[in-house]
């Protein structure tokens, strides 16, 4: 374990005139320092000796975790990964006795810097994450904290239930970091807040009392008290504060649904229950640490109708929620067109933004029961009476799969908002005010006009949407928080726009909490007194305050620990490879893409999700792409004092990196495209620059030099008889710094060769042919696979296209550029485009098989060299196998394929760049059966699988989907994989199952 340390922070507390008296004796603080430092050393070996799970001080673990989706940084002391709930009560009491403060954290998603702290860090999402018994008949269940929503609801499923609230990070927030945030969603409609769902809570003390809590009778109250120990403490003292101030809360506590900011004390009214639960809910790892939830459950709603709603603006969509609130919808939101254009930009839900009604602004109303036939009548009976008083337009979705589409409208906000081409940065921290529903027009007016005075409203928005249906607006500002001045002036905005939204009756928060983006306003929400009772039960619980200082509570300044800032500057010295088009060339800025939705940390590939590869293996931080993001971000070192020194030549960064694929799922998955896989390969170059390289990539990056020797010194033969007696392969591999596994076959005879030797195809009468295209023979179709070249040719001359396949040595680069070689990269680009302009210059189009190799032409290629037109051309005129035969060859008819069963495994580079549409398109009009595979990546992902040291990922990654589903498939059914990586894994780990390419596919049908 890296032992590099630091000094651990004093617990957050009030300033007080001793502070501005500045320090005194250097040798004196020197000692100090050094004292801290020797107590870090001695708690990271206490955590290490005495905890089962995974304890992490070095710098690589700090950077990832030292930030969460706010505007906020503070690099925590160190990480640690408890083994069971158990472990984590132990990770406590060690933490208590080094006397350093806590952050309990979920999975990270939080968007008011809750989730960031000079702490220890406790991330419960990896191994804590058990759905401990379910009881059906009363619908509750208990789960550990680090469970995650929609493994949650999936595992309920068989008992037709669910947990009720529902955020948009569903698919990666955890149930720890929903009770933390008092987390809602558009459920919410239905269903209430987190604290609404909560029957009891199993909690932590920072001193160590542990107890089970809910609602509390009189008399349990008594029995309580009676014993006389610590829990018996806080309930008296819990009593004595809501006896004080129970009429201030009935009075200043906003009487709307979206109330988030502050602590819960109207729960522990007498109306309320005394329920300590609920009034635990929504304290954001303050006061207590929670161990194990019982949870409400609701049944699975059956049926439902989705109603889109369209208005001249999205104040009149505001102004007609109460009408709508009349039909009683399970759920209600609203969309301006601010973001929907936003979406059209970024290229996001294109068919389905078509559909949307006539208007600009609009609200998504959805209703839900048991009883088709009544549930269509209350949106019918809403859409004529919206038509009468509102003259609103609609659209009217009862098909499940067109309702999701355009939920996913609403749920990508956050990330559509993010990096808009052409458009200014935008930011959180006004992100989820709330307001009376009755008065939400009107709101949105005044926001608007305070949009303008403050400079931030444009063409380009900000966007509004949201939870109308509960008055909670979302919107992502383009605070200028780069400069002195910006910071300043984004700090009297939110000054401002406090005292508007508390001028309605509403709250500084609806859904994300006040962490430390709203905890120094709440004085405006709340009073000063009310302020105070909340100190009064942080002291109750956590007198030491060691439970995530600085939030909520005694917090931090809204423009303190920003993330970026005005003495912000980041360090990049080098001339760099890629051009990076998006991020207006800056390094800095792709580092700085990741705005922390956390969609990267799935486990699950529905909706044929991709990435990230290796998180779904270790459940690491640092191995999602927002953790390589954050570690990106740290070593560009813009604030000197970050954990990441070494810049490029960081050996934690590399480390972070390594086990990521270079599958490029995130450039279509990540809601803000991050693409880690030429961030990747430009560190790597970066890395590497004037030292030697390890020597697997040296063999794999000089693969298809190797490949060509080979074959025309004619010992395809010889070496693969070598390469299968396995001493010799462990032998060959171990010196090439590869796992030790079945490697591929060289071809006897090469696609070029075969091509020279093969009969002129004879000559199309005139006027009869398309054109000549040019088949590309790339390294893995020339060198192992040319019987899928051959097919092509059949395919392509069938559809009427005159073929031609270079017969120079040539390469696309992709071997160099995944292992970041990228100078070899550009000269092999260079002289294979040389030879490539003549066709290119005619407008000839290029056909690629393999997928890796065709997104190098589609995508690498222009940003290693944006310079070139002739690369540009290449990248407009390349074209896959599917998109030759459907879009550019009219009126040819595929052969047939009625009666053929297929399980398709998508490469992740057709699925990231390419796209699939044009070859399930081809396959359904042949006729096909194919069932496109839930897998993700392989996971050999080119060089990766094939590594030293990657091979149990690259192995367990097969397992996940591929292996099993293709093993377990019926005797006939083709296997159809376009990539040679996933071929190779295929026939590794499903032997006897032969997989194919679409050519041969379509060859054998002719």
């Amino acid at each position: 374990m890296d032992q590099t340390t630091r000094p651990v922070p004093e617990p957050a507390r009030p300033a007080t005139d001793s502070d501005a008296q500045g320090e005194s004796g250097g040798a004196a603080s020197g000692e100090a320092r050094e004292e801290a430092l020797s107590r870090e050393e001695a708690l990271s070996e206490a955590l290490a000796a005495r905890v089962r799970g995974t304890v992490r001080f070095d710098d690589g673990a700090r950077a990832a975790y030292s930030t969460d989706g706010s505007n906020f940084r503070q690099v925590p002391i160190g990480v640690v990964i408890p083994a069971s709930v158990e472990d984590a009560v132990e990770a406590m009491a060690v933490c208590r006795e080094y006397d350093v403060p806590v952050l309990s954290r979920g999975g990270g998603t939080s968007l008011a810097g809750e989730c960031c702290n000079e702490a220890v860090v406790l991330d419960w999402s990896t191994h804590c994450d058990a759905l401990v018994s379910v009881d059906p008949e009363a619908r509750r269940c208990i789960v550990e904290p680090g469970i995650v929503l929609d493994h949650l609801n999936a595992q309920l499923g068989e008992h037709h239930l669910r947990f009720g609230p529902e955020p948009a990070t569903h698919p990666n927030c955890t149930l720890g970091g929903m009770i933390g945030n008092n987390s809602c969603g558009a459920t919410a409609q239905a269903y209430g807040k987190v604290s609404d769902n909560i029957v009891r809570l199993e909690v932590l003390l920072a001193d160590g009392t542990r107890f089970w809590c809910g609602p509390t009778t009189d008399e349990e109250y008594h029995q309580i008290e009676a014993r006389g120990d610590r829990r018996a403490a806080v309930y008296r003292a819990l009593r004595r504060l809501r006896d004080e101030y129970a009429d201030d809360v009935r009075a200043k506590f906003p009487d709307i649904p979206r109330r988030v900011s502050g602590y819960n004390l109207d729960a522990l009214l007498p109306e309320q229950g005394f329920n300590l639960a609920k009034a635990l809910v929504g304290s954001e790892s303050t006061l207590v640490t929670v161990l194990r939830a019982e949870l409400e459950l609701v049944p699975v709603v059956d049926e439902r109708v989705l109603v889109v709603l369209g208005f001249p603006t999205i104040e009149d969509a505001a102004d007609a929620t109460s009408a709508v609130l009349e039909h009683d919808p399970i759920a209600l939101e609203g969309v301006d067109h601010y973001l929907i254009r936003d979406e059209r930009i970024k290229h996001m839900h294109g068919v389905t933004l078509e559909e949307l009604p006539e208007g600009d602004g609009f609200l998504m109303v959805q209703f839900g029961g048991d009883d088709k036939d009544q549930v269509e009548e209350r949106a019918d009976a809403m859409v004529k009476a919206l038509e009468k008083s509102h003259h609103a337009t609609h659209k009217v979705l009862d098909d499940p799969g067109q309702e999701d589409a355009f939920w996913q409208v609403r749920e990508a906000g956050l990330g559509a908002t993010a990096h808009v081409p052409a458009h200014p940065d935008t930011f959180e921290g006004w992100e989820d005010s709330a307001v009376p529903v009755d008065r939400l027009g009107d709101y949105l007016r005044d926001l608007h006009q305070l949009y303008d005075e403050f400079g931030y409203l444009s063409d380009a928005g900000p966007s509004l949407y949201g939870h109308f249906g509960q008055g909670c607006v979302h919107t992502r500002i383009p605070f200028d928080l780069f400069t002195a001045d910006g910071v300043a002036t984004y700090r009297r905005f939110m000054e401002r726009a406090a005292r508007l939204v508390v001028s309605y009756g509403g709250s500084l928060s609806g859904e994300h909490g006040d962490g430390q983006s709203r905890g120094e306003l709440l004085a405006l929400m709340f009073g000063e007194r009310l302020v105070g009772a909340f100190e009064e039960m942080k002291a109750i619980f956590d007198p030491g305050n060691r439970m995530n200082p600085g939030k909520v509570v005694h917090p931090a300044r809204l423009d303190e620990h920003l993330r970026l800032g005005g003495h912000w500057a980041p360090q990049q010295h080098r001339k760099l490879h890629f051009a990076y088009p998006e991020d207006d060339g800056s390094f800095v800025k792709a580092a700085n893409r990741c705005v922390g939705v956390g969609r990267c940390r799935q486990h699950s590939h529905d909706g044929h999700h991709v990435m990230c590869p290796s998180y779904q293996v270790t459940g690491a931080e640092e191995h999602s792409t927002r953790g390589r993001a954050r570690l990106l971000f740290e070593m560009l070192d813009g604030h000197g004092d970050g954990p990441i020194k070494d810049g490029w030549r960081s050996e934690e960064v590399k480390d972070a990196l390594d086990l990521c694929l270079a599958c490029k799922g995130c450039k279509s998955d990540c809601p803000v495209n991050v693409d880690m896989a030429t961030y990747k390969a430009e560190f790597l170059a970066q890395h590497y620059a004037h030292r030697l390289r390890p020597r697997a990539d040296y063999a794999m990056g000089y693969l298809p030099t190797l490949a060509r020797g080979v074959q025309s010194a004619g010992l395809s033969k010889v070496i693969n008889r070598l390469g299968a007696v396995p001493p010799l392969r462990r032998l060959a591999t171990r010196a090439a710094g590869l796992e030790d596994r079945t490697l591929p076959k060289f071809a006897e005879q090469s696609l070029q060769a075969w091509w020279q030797q093969r009969p002129a195809a004879p000559e199309r009468p005139e006027g009869t042919g398309r054109g000549t295209v040019l088949l590309w023979p790339d390294t893995f179709t020339n060198r192992f696979s040319p019987a899928i070249g051959q097919a092509a040719v059949a395919v392509l001359e069938d559809a009427g296209w005159t073929v031609t396949i270079p017969t120079e040595p040539v390469c696309c680069g992709l071997t160099w550029i995944s292992t970041g070689q990228l100078g070899v990269a550009r000269r092999q680009l260079r002289r294979t485009v040389a030879a490539l302009a003549p066709h290119l210059h005619r407008g000839g189009l290029v056909v690629g098989l393999e997928p890796s190799c065709t997104t190098v032409f589609r995508s690498d290629a222009p940003d290693l060299m944006s310079e070139d037109q002739d690369v540009r051309r290449l990248a407009d005129q390349t074209v896959t196998l599917a998109e030759l035969l459907t879009e550019h060859s009219p009126g040819w008819e595929p052969p047939s394929l009625a009666g053929v069963r297929a399980l398709a495994q998508v490469h992740c580079h057709q699925h990231a760049v390419l796209g699939w549409d044009d070859d399930s398109e081809l396959l359904s009009r042949a006729g096909a059966d194919v069932e496109r595979l839930d897998s993700g990546c392989c996971g050999l992902a080119g060089n990766f699988g094939f590594t030293g040291g990657h091979g149990e990922v690259s192995e367990a990654l097969a397992e996940q989907v591929l292996a099993p589903r293709v093993r377990a498939s019926a005797p006939g059914t083709a296997v159809l994989a376009d990539g040679f990586s996933c071929r190779t894994q295929v026939e590794e780990f499903a032997p006897g199952h032969d997989p194919i390419h679409l050519a041969e596919l379509l060859a054998r049908a002719l």
